[in-house]
Formats: C-alpha cells, structure tokens, sequence
C-alpha cells in the first residue's frame, strides 16, 4: 500500500490554493494541511472538502511553520510578493523538503514581468530556502482549470521544472493527479519561460475573453 503523502498549501483560501486543494482532495491520496492567515474562509474550505472527500484527512492550521513542518510536500500558494515572507518563516523547517511555486511575478497591469530575465520567481524562492528542492508547476495554469482539465476535449499540458529529478518525478505524479499532463520541460531556469509564458496566457485570456478557462496543449505525433 502506498505511504500517503502530506502536503502543506500555504495560502490555501486563494484561487489556485483552494483549486489545488479541492481537486487533490477528490482524486489523491494525500493528507492535506491547510493554511492561510484568513481563518473564516479557511474554516470553510476545509469543511467543503470534508463534505466532498470523506476519505481524505484535511486540517486547517493558521501558522506557516507548523503546516510546514508536518509536511512531506510544501506548495506555496501565495502572491509573489509575498514569498520572502513565507520562506522566511519555513526556512527551517522545510530543510530537505519539496517545494512547489506556482507564483507568477507579475507587474499590477499585466503587462510585464517584475522579475529580471536572468532569473525567476522559482529561481529566487530556491535562494531562499538554500536547503529545499524547489519545484516550478501550476503556474501554467488558471484556477478554473482544476475544475475543467479538459479543454476543447484535450488535457491542458501543465509544466514542471526542477533541479532534483526524484522531486521533479514525485511533482509529476501529483500534476497527473490534479489531472493534467504533466511535461517535465527542464532544470528550474526553465521558470523563467514557463513565468513568461503564463503572462502571455493572462494578456490572451483578457483581450480575447477566455473567461479564464484555458491552458497550454503540445500537440505532436
């Protein structure tokens, strides 16, 4: 019987946090450590999910550290901003640990990254938790895709990058999971494209009225 997983969302009341969290809770075997500063509708996430996924074991944690620390798996959820804050506060804790962005480090308007092109918002985040293996997925992705993996009847494609091909492998299983396809596209300076590419998918989805329900497809024979 498999070992089940524990994965810590940081930031689990947001739109991808709480899509990810629905949508690992249906069809993983994970135990689920939620948290996020916002107690009501962290409360209430996690009783939906109760009510949806009996046999997944979900807890609403307020502290940072602690979900971290009890995890397997971290995915920080949180705004790009917003990672020096987290990191700084599982620095230690997540020593050894997977750690999955899935930030995009966008500017207010959308129309620029805010990051230099030599490096990522993965790239900084592995700075900061030296002892981590970062993971770059999900970004590629819109929250309304968890629902809906299966756009125009194929299976949106969402990327992974990393440094650690034994974290690169266990974060495929839980993109296959979530139920895209998961396409291994590099070492984690892949991030600065796959960041790059994801603007691009915002600008499209906004001047073309995607209603935020759409992704990336490789197709090949």
């Amino acid at each position: 019987m498999a070992t089940v997983k524990t994965i810590a969302i940081i930031g689990a009341t947001g739109n991808m946090g709480s899509a990810i969290a629905k949508s690992l809770s249906k069809k993983g075997n994970y135990r689920l450590l939620l948290m996020s500063n916002e107690q009501d509708k962290l409360v209430d996430l996690k009783t939906q999910i109760e009510k949806s996924s009996r046999s997944t074991e979900v807890f609403a944690i307020s502290c940072a550290r602690e979900a971290s620390w009890e995890a397997d798996i971290i995915i920080v959820a949180t705004p790009y901003e917003a990672e020096k804050e987290v990191a700084e506060k599982i620095r230690e804790v997540a020593t050894g640990k997977i750690v999955i962005s899935i930030s995009n480090p966008l500017n207010s308007a959308y129309s620029e990254l805010v990051t230099s092109t030599d490096t990522s918002a993965a790239e900084e985040l592995q700075k900061l938790l030296p002892n981590s293996k970062v993971v770059k997925t999900f970004n590629t992705t819109f929250a309304a895709d968890f629902l809906s993996p299966i756009i125009d009847g194929k299976t949106a494609d969402a990327f992974i990058a990393g440094n650690n091909g034994e974290a690169v492998e266990m974060v495929s299983e839980i993109v296959a999971t979530a139920g895209f396809n998961p396409i291994v596209a590099g070492d984690l300076s892949v991030s600065r494209t796959l960041e790059r590419m994801q603007l691009l998918l915002i600008q499209l989805t906004m001047k073309n009225n995607y209603n935020w329900l759409a992704g990336w497809k490789i197709l090949h024979n």
